[in-house]
């Protein structure tokens, strides 16, 4: 899809997950035990068991944009003044201002990745 806007110099997409091995293994036992509980439904969305779900993945690579992927921790760091922003999150950076495409309330673990892919590019169309 091609759009007359400008494109934006990175999207930013944030997990309301925890950083590292230990937490990345917890998160893939509590999707598949308690899934109605996990709380970050873009990584239910995004990725399997382990890994990222090929769809999302492919479609990532073909934006003409680089994407920065942040855990709620390290987002805090990089952003200290978004710290309290509620996540999951997708977000746009153009220069150093961050532009929330979508949030939490938009998102569910049920809608699918296409449906994420169709209102990321709504978004970034309307933007």
């Amino acid at each position: 899809m091609t759009f007359d806007r400008r494109q934006p110099d990175a999207l930013v997409i944030v997990y309301n997950a925890d950083e590292g091995l230990g937490a990345a293994l917890f998160d893939a036992v509590h999707k598949a035990i308690r899934p109605d509980t996990y709380p970050c439904d873009l990584c239910a969305i995004t990725y399997g068991a382990v890994s990222m779900k090929g769809t999302w993945r492919d479609w990532l690579k073909a934006r003409p944009f680089p994407t920065e992927f942040y855990h709620r921790q390290d987002f805090a760091r990089a952003y200290p003044a978004l710290s309290r922003l509620p996540l999951p999150a997708i977000l746009r950076r153009d220069e150093d201002e961050l532009t929330l495409l979508l949030g939490p309330e938009e998102m569910s673990a049920d809608m699918g990745v296409d449906a994420l892919i169709a209102a990321v590019e709504a978004k970034l169309a309307a933007a």
